[in-house]
């Protein structure tokens, strides 16, 4: 009788512990698999129910999912969606999920490795499972303000962070749209209002257009023609740089003009203090045709061009040297040293090159989460600064700061200036085929000794008037609101 008891207790025991070990791995081993199932309906439901984490900025929720009487027992709303669609993105049944409500999608839901023990207590307690808070880098007052400088009829983005860290502190892009549209249980209201999204230009429902999307850099390039010159020993400081008002190429009918709005004209022969204050194209296609395309390249790919796999943690569209051209021509290197040709470039690269600049030649890592909490409050992860490559020395870095500095103090970016603090820039204007039109860039950053700040502006498609107006004066703002904080 008693060995009958005990081999029942070891069958008993035995169920129980198959039981709990099934329980255990569909819960916690499995649970990716299934849910990335692309099958799985019960999960999509669920995850689209259920109680997500929020993404905060600033203390506030800026995303949140808040309790419905309907059998759907979660909606995910967004405050302020025009501000903040770029970076957080939506969650939706029928559309998906973009932006940080994608890149952080584990932590939100509360799927990701570290909550292992949080699913554990919430299967054993009975609990309503609950996500994690995502915390942005984000100054709300200074998102605001940078979103308000761009016009609703022209558009742009504009990236605001910190050079030493690598957080950034604003990122705005115009137009926008409201991610409240996209997170509605109705899913013909969502199809209808994505179908109308995607046919309205500049609309980007994958993320901000400051890093998704690429664009003629103009002149803000030959800050990466300057660190190739320096760094090839070919040119130094004193320098003396050729400055025709055109430069030929044999073979060609074809002659690439100087900058025309600048002084440029009054000098055959220019510094690179000289041609970087008035932005002078002629010098710098010199500089590229001298070192070659490899150079170029090279000096590009340091400052993070051509690099696929960096995430903010959002995915971000890789800029482009050489471009689609592949192997350039005389006339191609020029123009394109001079970001003109097939360059592409998103308004962060420009960020990120002149954030190395200004951190002595180390570039890092950009980042949009400060920190990830608990349904509590509780930090499970801060952000830590990170070195994402060495751009250019030192020596380099300095020479070219100042050089920036003197751009402000006495070149076309004057408007840039800050009463009591040295600012270091540079201007940009790219022209967009023979419309008349440019996208205007400025990129700076300002202590120039003890850089706290950088900013980079990008208007798309203005006259030379429109963009000096909206990039330059407004880096000014920007760099003195930065600097109160």
């Amino acid at each position: 009788m008693n060995r009958a008891i005990r081999n029942s207790w070891i069958v008993a025991v035995a169920l129980f512990a198959l039981i709990l070990g099934s329980i255990t791995y569909v819960q916690f081993f499995a649970v990716d698999s299934l849910n990335n199932n692309a099958n799985n309906n019960r999960q999509l439901m669920q995850n689209f129910c259920s109680d997500r984490g929020a993404i905060l900025v600033g203390g506030q929720a800026v995303a949140e999912s808040v309790a419905t009487d309907s059998s759907c027992k979660f909606q995910r709303t967004y405050t302020d969606p025009y501000l903040y669609a770029g970076l957080t993105g939506f969650f939706s049944k029928t559309a998906g999920q973009t932006g940080i409500e994608y890149s952080m999608r584990e932590q939100l839901s509360g799927t990701s490795s570290d909550a292992f023990f949080d699913r554990i207590n919430q299967v054993l307690t009975g609990a309503q499972p609950q996500g994690r808070s995502v915390e942005l880098t984000i100054d709300p007052a200074i998102q605001k303000m940078a979103y308000d400088m761009i016009p609703d009829g022209v558009g742009g983005s504009i990236v605001v962070m910190n050079p030493k860290t690598g957080a950034i502190i604003a990122m705005v892009s115009k137009p926008s749209y409201d991610t409240n549209l996209m997170a509605s249980h109705d899913a013909n209201a969502v199809s209808a209002a994505q179908d109308k999204l995607v046919k309205e230009p500049g609309i980007n429902l994958n993320g901000s257009s400051a890093y998704t999307q690429l664009y003629a850099p103009g002149s803000v390039f030959k800050l990466v023609d300057t660190a190739a010159a320096l760094a090839s020993g070919k040119y130094n400081k004193d320098s003396v740089l050729d400055n025709p008002a055109q430069m030929p190429f044999p073979g060609t009918s074809y002659t690439l003009p100087n900058y025309q709005y600048g002084q440029c004209y009054t000098q055959t022969k220019a510094t690179f203090a000289f041609a970087l204050e008035n932005s002078c194209n002629t010098p710098f296609a010199g500089i590229a045709l001298n070192l070659g395309q490899d150079a170029i390249t090279k000096q590009a790919d340091m400052f993070g061009f051509n690099d696929d796999t960096l995430g903010i943690p959002s995915g971000v569209t890789a800029s482009r040297f050489p471009g689609v051209d592949g192997k350039l021509d005389g006339p191609e290197l020029a123009r394109s040293a001079i970001g003109q040709q097939s360059v592409l470039v998103t308004p962060l690269q420009i960020a990120m090159m002149t954030s190395a600049i200004a951190n002595g030649g180390v570039q890092m890592k950009p980042d949009l989460v400060k920190a990830v909490r608990t349904p509590d409050l509780k930090a499970v992860s801060s952000f830590t600064p990170e070195t994402l490559r060495t751009s250019t020395t030192p020596e380099i870095a300095r020479q070219i700061t100042e050089w920036m500095v003197s751009v402000v103090d006495n070149g076309i970016a004057r408007a840039a200036a800050v009463p009591g603090v040295q600012v270091a820039g540079k201007t940009g204007t790219a022209e967009i085929g023979d419309t008349g039109l440019n996208n205007s860039w400025f990129t700076g950053f300002a202590p120039a000794n003890d850089p706290q700040v950088e900013v980079t502006i990008m208007m798309p498609k203005v006259d030379v008037a429109t963009g000096a107006q909206l990039t330059s004066p407004n880096a000014s703002k920007l760099i003195e609101a930065v600097l109160k904080k």
